[in-house]
């Protein structure tokens, strides 16, 4: 099976929500990403630095676990790690501002 090559993320974020169906997946990947935040703004103020391997703890560990788990496919990262950074951004936007995502 040929793996497409994406040439824009435009063109990418349809794939990449065909392979978020599953809102327990999604959700878990909201949660990752907050942590993220709460983590990067934390060590923002506090300084500890060693704190940053939680970055992608949680940033990577919650959305696999959604991905193997819940929607039982690979995270689209492992062949598109730069738009799949960007498709789990826009994705948490989408879903604060409440805004369904076109696909």
């Amino acid at each position: 099976m040929a793996i497409k090559k994406y040439q824009a993320f435009k063109e990418f974020y349809p794939f990449y929500l065909s392979q978020h169906q599953n809102s327990t997946c999604r959700g878990l990947h909201y949660l990752g990403s907050f942590l993220v935040l709460v983590v990067f703004f934390y060590v923002l103020v506090t300084q500890q630095l060693l704190l940053l391997w939680l970055i992608p703890l949680f940033g990577y560990g919650f959305a696999w676990l959604g991905h193997y788990v819940f929607e039982k496919n690979k995270p689209a990262t492992f062949l598109y790690p730069w738009y799949s950074f960007l498709g789990d951004w826009l994705m948490m936007y989408h879903f604060i501002i409440q805004i369904k995502p076109k696909k």
